[in-house]
């Protein structure tokens, strides 16, 4: 069985990010790549004690990048944006 905290891995904060947090009320969590979206549903209201009402998932591709004569692929990695309840939010987002 997958625990919470392993399908939940980071919380992406970014300026067009924040600017979903206050208009939208919309939270974006980088999570596991073989999560669904029910189990991230299920994770964001078992850690952080919220009402979710839609979970929106995109996988991120590999993005090349190269620092001088160094280059590679930065990771893979699945995106989920959620949107909670009105007057409910999540304090990893406050700094």
């Amino acid at each position: 069985m997958i625990k919470f905290y392993d399908i939940i891995k980071a919380p992406i904060i970014t300026e067009q990010s924040t600017q979903l947090i206050e208009s939208q009320n919309r939270y974006t969590f980088k999570v596991d790549k073989k999560a669904n979206k029910v189990e991230i549903k299920k994770a964001i209201e078992a850690i952080f004690s919220v009402n979710v009402l839609s979970v929106n998932t995109v996988n991120v591709l590999p993005k090349f990048k190269r620092m001088g004569k160094y280059e590679g692929y930065k990771p893979a990695y699945k995106k989920a944006v959620v949107k909670i309840a009105e007057g409910q939010k999540i304090d990893a987002f406050t700094v």
